[in-house]
C-alpha cells in the first residue's frame, strides 16, 4: 500500500496551502533564495559520492545528467513550496524524483532524507546577522516546523520506493526460481497463480 506522501492526503505535518510565512521572514528568504538553493545543493551534492558529485556539479546538459537536473529544479521549487505554504502535488513531484534516486542507492533512511534538513543549516549561515534580532529568530523557528514536515514527506516516500524495489526483487528471483523448476521438469508450465507440480 502507497504511503501517505504519495496519495493525495498531505504528508503528516504538511498544511496544504497553509497561510506561509511571517511577511518580514519570507522577505528575507526570498531576497536571499538564490544563495540559499545555491548553498543548499552544493551542500547536497557533497552527500553522494565523489565520482557522482563532481559529474553532478560538471555536467550541465539535463539530458546527461539526469540526477543533477532533478535536484538543482527540485530544491529550487521546494524551497518555493516552503515560502508560500506546500502544496501536496507539487511537493510530490518534485521530491519524488530526488527520492527514488537516493533510494536506489547505498543510503540509510536517515542518510537519503537528510538533504532535507541541510536547508536549516544553509539559512542559518546565510542570514547568521539577521538572524540576531530575536524576532527574525523566533519566526525562523516556524519555518523550522515545515522543513521538518517535508523531511516526513521525504521519509514516506522513501519507504514507499524502498517497499517497490523489494517487490520488484522478489518478483524477481520468484519469476528465476518457476523457470528453474521448468528446466528441471518439475512443473509444466508457469501459471500466474499455484504453479502445479508434475505428477509422477
Amino acid at each position: 500500500m502507497l504511503r501517505t506522501a504519495l496519495v493525495g492526503k498531505p504528508p503528516v505535518g504538511i498544511k496544504e496551502g497553509g497561510a506561509g510565512l511571517n511577511m518580514r521572514l519570507k522577505k528575507l528568504l526570498e531576497q536571499n533564495k538564490k544563495a540559499i538553493v545555491n548553498q543548499w545543493f552544493e551542500r547536497v551534492v557533497k552527500t553522494y559520492a565523489p565520482d557522482t558529485a563532481q559529474f553532478i556539479k560538471s555536467q550541465k546538459d539535463p539530458f546527461s545528467n539526469p540526477v543533477g537536473n532533478a535536484l538543482s529544479q527540485g530544491l529550487a521549487v521546494l524551497f518555493d513550496q516552503l515560502l508560500a505554504g506546500p502544496e501536496t502535488e507539487t511537493v510530490n513531484k518534485f521530491l519524488d524524483p530526488i527520492i527514488r534516486i537516493r533510494a536506489v542507492q547505498n543510503y540509510s533512511p536517515s542518510q537519503a532524507t537528510a538533504f532535507i534538513l541541510i536547508l536549516k543549516y544553509v539559512i542559518r549561515d546565510i542570514l547568521e546577522d539577521k538572524l540576531k534580532e530575536s524576532r527574525i529568530a523566533n519566526e525562523l523557528l516556524q519555518f523550522d516546523l515545515q522543513i521538518d514536515s517535508l523531511s516526513l514527506a521525504a521519509f514516506d516516500i522513501y519507504m514507499a520506493c524502498k517497499e517497490k524495489i523489494y517487490d520488484l526483487k522478489t518478483n524477481l528471483e520468484k519469476n528465476k526460481v518457476l523457470k528453474a523448476f521448468e528446466r528441471a521438469g518439475l512443473i509444466t508450465e508457469t501459471p500466474e497463480r499455484d504453479p502445479g507440480l508434475q505428477s509422477n
